[in-house]
């Protein structure tokens, strides 16, 4: 914190009472944001499903890596 920090917040604010107003602006401000989309238990699963296909794509290769056409 600078010595203009202090003359902008005033001689009365510390560093904790300006810490704590920037967290209630930054909270003031967000109030009217959306929250974010969350995955469903669905979404997770379709995931979930892509990559446990892809181990499986993956452990068929590496076992027939060896064997050779005759």
């Amino acid at each position: 914190m600078t010595d203009d920090d202090i003359m902008t917040f005033g001689p009365e604010e510390n560093e904790i009472m300006a810490a704590a107003r920037a967290a209630r602006e930054r909270v003031e401000a967000a109030a009217g944001t959306p929250e974010p989309a969350k995955l469903s238990k669905w979404g997770i699963a379709a995931i979930g499903a892509g990559v446990g296909s892809a181990a499986v794509a993956a452990a068929v290769l590496y076992a027939n890596r060896g064997k050779r056409k005759a």
